[in-house]
């Protein structure tokens, strides 16, 4: 057997193992093994798409796995104990093993990525990106809206209070962070150098940051929220994604202008509903 199809599968093991023990945890807890886990994958990658020299390989090409699994222990939170826990440990190893096909196909490849591989990669991102969010408000005390219920008391609901400032600000910086490097991967297949794909990962950050504070603030219940948020990365990416050819300053400034605004009307937004 390949010593690289050897390495994928001991690597996609140990991740989903990770995984699947997760669930026996809770609290702050569940940041440090997403935190290890993450670690984990970006080392185990480097080494594996390397054949072990790991300094031949990009370190956009760990972010697809890495975010994976991550998003995967937020997920394992969410579902019913039993036979569902199991379903997920299954499917989160299907991911990873694809993910990083996925990533050793676009390093082995001795000319630039071609449409079919762009698209591809962005299949994968939109993927992740959804269990991510969800992942991300499963990790976050009340991130997750449930169904809202009319209290026999006092009439009120329940599940729609406003988040904490500082539950919050980690909710959508966590969104942030996840879209950006997520936005980022994308990028480095079509810009000219890595200073425009880290700005352009900028931009997907601040949008989807934007979008999570605004859903948040909504309340949509349970997955819906974490379903728009991944509607507008992939919208962004459609419109940001444009050919290099096709985009102007002029543009790119009007883009940043209007994403500081949104981003302050969110502010108010949830600030009044305090």
């Amino acid at each position: 057997m390949d010593s690289r199809s050897t390495a994928r599968r001991e690597l996609v093991l140990l991740a989903s193992t990770v995984i699947g023990l997760s669930r026996l945890v809770d609290g702050p807890l569940d940041w440090l093994v997403a935190g290890l886990l993450a670690t984990s994958v970006v080392s185990g990658s480097l080494w594996f798409l390397g054949a072990g020299h790991p300094r031949r390989v990009a370190v956009e090409s760990t972010i697809l796995p890495a975010l994976a699994a991550v998003a995967c222990v937020g997920v394992i939170r969410i579902v019913p104990n039993g036979l569902p826990v199991l379903a997920v440990v299954a499917l989160a190893a299907l991911l990873l093993d694809r993910t990083f096909a996925l990533e050793l196909h676009l390093i082995q490849r001795v000319s630039p990525a071609t449409a079919d591989d762009r698209t591809f990669v962005l299949a994968l991102s939109v993927l992740v990106s959804f269990l991510a969010f969800i992942g991300a408000a499963a990790l976050v005390q009340g991130g997750l809206v449930e169904p809202s219920t009319v209290g026999p008391a006092t009439g009120a609901t329940a599940g729609t209070a406003p988040l904490s400032e500082a539950a919050l600000i980690v909710l959508a910086v966590t969104d942030a962070f996840f879209g950006g490097l997520l936005g980022f991967r994308l990028s480095v297949l079509r810009e000219r150098n890595r200073r425009a794909a880290l700005w352009s990962g900028g931009t997907y950050a601040a949008v989807v940051a934007i979008a999570a504070g605004a859903i948040r603030a909504v309340a949509l219940p349970r997955l819906l929220g974490p379903a728009i948020v991944t509607l507008v990365f992939f919208l962004w990416d459609a419109i940001h994604g444009a050919p290099p050819a096709q985009r102007r300053d002029p543009r790119w400034i009007w883009q940043t202008a209007l994403l500081t605004i949104l981003g302050l009307v969110v502010i108010a937004w949830n600030a009044a509903l305090r």
